[in-house]
């Protein structure tokens, strides 16, 4: 992007185009967001000062961020933030992007949460914290304990809860549930876990495949593993009459997980459509 001009207005056009070329799907909506956040302003403000000059400075950047969103590299790790649930998240490359989709599942999570008035949720993996940072905001009656593998990961998360004002309710703790224990039970367990079989990876979008945690994406083997796991150790983790809550994957993954689950003796299972139209979560009821 050599020799940009320097109004906002054309340098929106010339990166647009650049975007275009390189064949982006939405290069209008891409660049306004590289240049909101550039900027730390709304949608409005781009337009009404569409004659602002840009710095020296300010022109590097978002050259350096064009070029990576032409090699691929998602939006939401180039500016390091997303929005979830209507809450500011900060990312990085440690942590997977949170997906509209996910929403629905804070939201079957809360539903479950007041009917039965949990007082104590689990969040397994929980990445950027979005999840347990979402339900601590809906429910300030509610203690948190959000558990991840990555040290990485739970540095974000802390520093996400306390830019959202619910680090007094979350305690972030580093573990394993594949191998490791709860530290106690719980009225209820969230999750997002890693559910695409090792086999599917190569064909997910380049920008998933290429640039999020693999450790977040596959179990390695089938993408089935973490829900067998919760299939033996639910009676252990959650209390009775307390809910499991769980985001599975397309497909036929959604009928697995349910059968999983029924065939340990799980009887009361629901499962949820997403905004889209497809099952996405399943609620599972823990009985003795």
């Amino acid at each position: 992007m050599a020799d940009l001009p320097d109004t906002l207005f054309k340098v929106m056009k010339l990166a647009e185009h650049r975007l275009s070329a390189n064949n982006s799907h939405s290069p209008h909506s891409e660049i306004e967001w590289l240049m909101m956040d550039l900027f730390s302003c709304s949608r409005a403000h781009l337009y009404l000062n569409r004659h602002q000059r840009l710095t020296e400075k300010k022109l590097l950047l978002l050259s350096s961020w064009v070029e990576r969103r032409i090699n691929g590299e998602p939006l939401q790790y180039i500016t390091q933030r997303t929005e979830f649930f209507g809450l500011p998240i900060q990312l990085n490359q440690h942590v997977m992007i949170p997906r509209p989709e996910t929403e629905k599942l804070v939201e079957v999570a809360i539903h479950h949460a007041r009917k039965t008035r949990a007082a104590t949720i689990v969040d397994a993996g929980t990445g950027s914290g979005c999840i347990a940072i979402a339900i601590a905001k809906s429910l300030p009656e509610v203690q948190l304990l959000a558990l991840d593998c990555s040290e990485d990961a739970l540095e974000l998360a802390s520093r996400n809860a306390l830019r959202n004002g619910v680090a007094d309710r979350i305690i972030f703790e580093e573990s394993d549930v594949l191998t490791q224990n709860l530290p106690d039970s719980f009225d209820l367990l969230v999750s997002n876990p890693p559910y695409i079989p090792i086999d599917d990876m190569a064909h997910l979008p380049a920008d998933v495949r290429d640039y999020e945690p693999i450790h977040a994406l596959t179990d390695g083997y089938d993408g089935l593993a973490f829900y067998r796991r919760l299939c033996a150790t639910a009676r252990h983790w959650i209390a009775s009459g307390g809910f499991m809550v769980l985001e599975t994957g397309r497909g036929e993954h959604p009928g697995k997980v349910r059968h999983l689950f029924e065939n340990a003796g799980f009887v009361a299972t629901t499962t949820h459509q997403d905004y889209n139209g497809n099952d996405r979560v399943i609620s599972i009821q823990v009985t003795e």
